[in-house]
């Protein structure tokens, strides 16, 4: 069923003001607002209202409106998107070559969150039947993260995650996973050997968006082990690719 004709009106209506207000940075007051749009005063008042309840406009102590932080939001956001956007013929590249699905996490408000994950039929992605938040320790996306982090801000985030034990190979004690961090033999790139589910290997490296830290990697068949040293030495370089892409300005 379509959207009726009221409704159409209606976010036609409340587009038209918030034009018209992103034209006042200073703000400008409702009536204003209704004239420039041409919109009678009392529907202006109530779609006025409703944009500021909902965030997408703020009113000020002296009765204007200027633009809410909602569309800051998002407008990072769909800048996210177009560096993301950017990046992912790289990672289909990398999965295509390496016959792996590539991932491609950020360490955002003190989390590890997966941002991209590129895969196909040849190049089946993990079951993530744990979420990366909670599984930092245990991923090779993770620890290269955690790699790059320095003690206080490292420190800092163990000690709001449990170690949880996700298969025998886990990593459960704080000391032993900075150790293995700080004396990794494919350095700077770090490996999960079975660590979040039997059966799979993954390889990550550190990137960045700007200021942002981030890692990309790839998991593969634990029968695909041999090969550790060929996969860091392509991710190095994705690696590369991908922080100065994510780093141009939009």
């Amino acid at each position: 069923m379509g959207a009726s004709p009221t409704l159409i009106s209606s976010v036609q209506r409340a587009f038209r003001l918030l034009e018209a207000a992103s034209a006042h940075p200073n703000g400008a007051p409702a009536k204003q607002l209704a004239r420039e749009t041409g919109l009678p005063p009392a529907t202006a008042y109530h779609l006025l209202r409703t944009l500021v309840h909902d965030g997408y406009l703020r009113k000020m102590d002296d009765g204007t409106f200027v633009l809410g932080d909602r569309l800051q939001t998002l407008h990072v956001a769909s800048g996210g998107q177009a560096l993301l956007s950017r990046v992912r013929p790289v990672l289909a590249a990398l999965r295509d070559e390496l016959s792996s699905a590539a991932y491609l996490t950020f360490y955002e408000d003190g989390e590890i969150r997966v941002a991209e994950i590129v895969d196909g039929p040849r190049a089946p992605r993990t079951d993530l039947w744990v979420g990366f938040e909670d599984a930092g320790h245990a991923t090779a996306l993770g620890k290269a993260v955690l790699r790059e982090l320095d003690d206080e801000a490292r420190s800092e985030y163990l000690s709001r995650h449990p170690l949880n034990d996700l298969t025998p190979r886990t990593i459960t004690t704080a000391a032993t996973l900075i150790r293995r961090l700080e004396t990794s033999d494919l350095a700077p790139a770090v490996a999960d050997l079975e660590e979040y589910a039997v059966g799979t290997v993954c390889v990550a490296v550190p990137v960045r968006s700007g200021d942002t830290l981030g890692s990309l990697g790839v998991s593969m068949p634990r029968r695909r082990l041999s090969r550790l040293a060929e996969v860091r030495a392509r991710l190095l370089p994705t690696a590369d690719r991908v922080t100065r892409t994510l780093s141009l300005t939009i």
